[in-house]
């Protein structure tokens, strides 16, 4: 509330105004008005109620409603005026606090998510948005069929799901490069998981990456690395998840930890496929789905809209031309791998 004697303050030369305007019919000059808006300005700062002071503003206008000969015409106009250009001064002091506050939280998740700042400021200024970065934090990164913007009914969408069932708890929403960001305490996983559903739910197409609680100021940039190179792992490998966990898919970075190695390995078991007729997509992407499906030949036909003796076919042939037996156990493992390298090197769509 505003009490009598502050919001004095913010209506000075008000009542001075209306009798002279009364007096003399004439409209408030530019310099008044700019008056006005000053203390508007003043008052947003100071942090009081636009309402409560605008109901000041008329409670004057009826004590000090001038007595003299003026036209009430003339009076109620400058009313008018005063009351507005006072709410453009608020208005305006208000838009550019928080413009003020969305820079300084952008600089606050781009030092965050980058590590650029000194971790000790970070951690002070991480308070101000409900961090506290001496625990473990986990990052979870959405990615849409649309770049996320701040200020899109999606991303608010999102916000209002995680604020109406979790509150004020400790979690940052931030939009960065298109990427709708998440950052969670580590022991909080429902937040994470909660996250993920809306932001995939909210729009089709959306996948969502969830990184590994990391301790520390830097464990927030350890886990948000570890989230976009699930996002980026997810689309090579062409899974179907809308949502993956980079813990679910450890083993893949570690096959690919010696790039070179891995290349020589799809080349040599799989590199004579592309002497088949139509290349070797085809024979690649009919090992892929037959050891996603068990090394079962009938699932794999199903799922590849085949029958159970084409597939056989195909089968026989990637035997034939990488001398290698998909049903043959001792095998299976080198042509598995290697079909996971392909697809983590982008081959053989381009050159390894």
């Amino acid at each position: 509330m505003t009490d009598a004697g502050t919001a004095q303050r913010y209506v000075d030369g008000y009542a001075e105004l209306l009798a002279e305007v009364s007096a003399t019919g004439r409209r408030p000059t530019r310099a008044e008005l700019d008056a006005r808006r000053a203390l508007g300005e003043r008052a947003a700062d100071d942090g009081l109620s636009l309402r409560a002071l605008v109901r000041h503003h008329l409670e004057a206008t009826r004590s000090h409603w001038p007595g003299a000969r003026g036209s009430a015409d003339s009076v109620l106009a400058a009313v008018t005026q005063a009351v507005d250009a006072f709410a453009e001064g608020y208005e305006r002091a208000q838009r550019l606090a928080v413009r003020q506050e969305e820079a300084a939280r952008r600089e606050f998740v781009d030092d965050l998510l980058y590590g650029r700042s000194d971790l000790g400021r970070l951690a002070e200024r991480a308070e101000r948005f409900g961090l506290v970065l001496s625990h473990a934090h986990a990052v979870a990164v959405a990615r849409g069929p649309e770049p996320y913007e701040d200020t899109a009914p999606l991303t608010r969408r999102v916000e209002s799901a995680l604020i109406s069932r979790f509150g004020d708890r400790r979690i940052l929403l931030a939009t960065k490069n298109g990427l709708l960001i998440c950052v969670a305490p580590g022991d909080q996983d429902d937040m994470l998981a909660h996250f993920a559903q809306h932001a995939h739910e909210a729009t089709d197409g959306t996948r969502v990456a969830i990184g590994r609680a990391q301790p520390g100021a830097g464990g927030v940039v350890h886990s948000y690395e570890e989230a976009l190179s699930t996002l980026d792992l997810a689309d090579r490998l062409e899974l179907d998840e809308p949502v993956v966990r980079a813990a679910d898919l450890l083993v893949y970075p570690v096959l690919t930890r010696d790039r070179q190695a891995m290349a020589d390995l799809v080349l040599s078991a799989l590199g004579p496929l592309r002497g088949a007729r139509g290349g070797a997509e085809p024979l690649l992407h009919t090992l892929e789905v037959y050891f996603e499906s068990g090394c079962t030949a009938a699932e794999a036909a199903r799922r590849l809209t085949l029958s159970v003796r084409a597939l056989t076919y195909r089968l026989a042939r990637i035997h034939q031309l990488t001398g290698s037996d998909p049903s043959d156990p001792t095998h299976r493992y080198t042509l598995q791998t290697a079909v996971i390298g392909a697809r983590l090197l982008g081959w053989p769509g381009q050159e390894i």
